[in-house]
């Protein structure tokens, strides 16, 4: 282990450099992998919905009287499901 002072230069030993770079340049290229992160993908659009009080305590009203706990989403795409012609 090496110490450094403030106002001082950290000396390495000849060569520590290279393998430096070797080594990085071997960790950097195993990250090229063909995952990805976060979420998986879903075939959906996403919306935003703003919902006046009296609405929103209509909806969780529902959702509190179905057998099964509901999301809000979960409760709103049951919902269209329910009252629109979706195939």
């Amino acid at each position: 282990m090496f110490q450094v002072r403030a106002g001082r230069k950290l000396q390495l030993p000849f060569g520590s450099l290279s393998s430096y770079r070797q080594r990085m340049a071997a960790s950097i290229s195993d990250t090229n992998n063909s995952r990805r992160r976060g979420r998986p993908a879903v075939n959906a659009t996403q919306i935003a919905l703003r919902l006046p009080p009296a609405d929103l305590a209509a909806l969780d009203r529902w959702i509190s009287e179905q057998p099964e706990e509901l999301t809000r989403p979960e409760a709103i795409r049951r919902i269209l499901r329910a009252n629109l012609p979706i195939d």
